[in-house]
């Protein structure tokens, strides 16, 4: 029996929901080929970051003169170029090589947090060839003077601005720190993007205490991590017209079942396939069509969003209910292990 698969996501038309994430994966053209051997719905490009496109911009500026009255010190606020595989030109010319090497969409990737002259390189995405972009907003409101309202509205005003500069659809990878994750969704389609992939993955440094120094410190992401994920999806799926991605946490079918059962329409996979290597999607996606056929599903389409709470008529109280639900289910320490007692967190 064959189980349609199909999803849309971004207004693309995809075989299935099944993808890489922004990862270092694409990086090389070889590895592009095999995850799309593997049967990848799309390629999901790593991120060109604002401060790549801007380091190269006030550098372009300061040999020109234009910052002749400037300290030269102050080219070291930016990155070093050595950080990143491809400098904007560059990414740009590796974009074109993947849109040219597989015949599935590609996605490129934008990662900044303040309007400036970087988001012009959304239009030259586009012109590369890109099929979409995903505009990722990773900011972490770090400043006790700066408000939640001016974080999300910075937000919401370079997608605006992105959306009215391209033609190609946009969707926004956002972190899940926000007072309001439902409003400032709703508010970023009004704005004009046609989808949203959740969640963004803050990466915790380190501390050497014999340096002192901080350390950056990578730890590839588990099933755990999903829950958050699938929560929010279902709390939106269903009640903000939009295409939602899930990413982080997705390592199994029934990892990837949930995710479409909570209203995903596209899975994006990053440290499963750094664990299993790119054959891992083909896993996946032939896991969840024998699900399917094991309990009596004709289609994805048919599944998905069956476990959001848009069918909830109270969507708010049915999270208080668990949420008291799940306190009550520690007392006494039922199924802590090493608890002596209480629900103390």
């Amino acid at each position: 029996m064959t189980i349609d698969l199909k999803t849309t996501y971004l207004g693309l038309e995809l075989p299935h929901p099944f993808m890489p994430g922004a990862s270092p994966l694409v990086e090389d053209l070889d590895q592009v080929r095999r995850l799309e051997d593997a049967g990848a719905a799309a390629i999901v490009m790593h991120s060109l970051f604002e401060e790549q496109i801007e380091r190269d911009q006030a550098v372009s500026d300061w040999t020109r003169g234009t910052f002749s009255e400037s300290n030269a010190e102050a080219r070291s606020y930016f990155p070093s170029p050595d950080l990143f595989p491809f400098g904007p030109d560059g990414y740009l010319e590796h974009l074109r090589r993947v849109r040219a090497a597989v015949r599935v969409p590609v996605i490129a990737s934008l990662n900044g947090v303040r309007a400036g002259r970087w988001l012009e390189f959304a239009q030259r995405m586009e012109q590369a060839g890109a099929h979409a972009l995903e505009l990722n907003v990773y900011e972490l409101g770090a400043d006790p003077q700066q408000t939640a309202a001016e974080i999300e509205e910075r937000a919401v005003e370079m997608v605006r601005l992105v959306c009215g500069a391209v033609k190609i659809p946009v969707a926004v990878k956002l972190s899940p720190f926000y007072t309001s994750v439902a409003n400032v969704v709703l508010r970023l389609v009004e704005a004009g993007a046609k989808g949203v992939v959740l969640f963004n993955r803050f990466y915790q440094p380190d501390i050497d205490v014999d340096g002192p120094t901080t350390v950056p410190t990578l730890h590839l992401s588990g099933p755990g991590e999903l829950l958050l994920r699938l929560r929010w999806l279902a709390i939106l799926s269903g009640r903000v017209p939009t295409s939602f991605a899930v990413t982080g946490g997705v390592h199994s079918v029934e990892d990837a079942v949930k995710s479409v059962m909570a209203g995903a329409h596209a899975v994006q996979m990053v440290s499963a396939l750094l664990l299993r290597g790119a054959g891992w999607l083909k896993e996946i996606r032939e896991g969840v069509e024998r699900w399917l056929v094991e309990h009596e599903y004709e289609s994805l389409g048919q599944m998905r969003g069956s476990m959001d709470l848009a069918r909830c008529p109270q969507p708010q109280a049915l999270e208080r209910a668990n949420y008291a639900q799940i306190l009550q289910s520690l007392r006494g320490g039922a199924g802590v292990p090493g608890s002596a007692g209480g629900a103390g967190a």
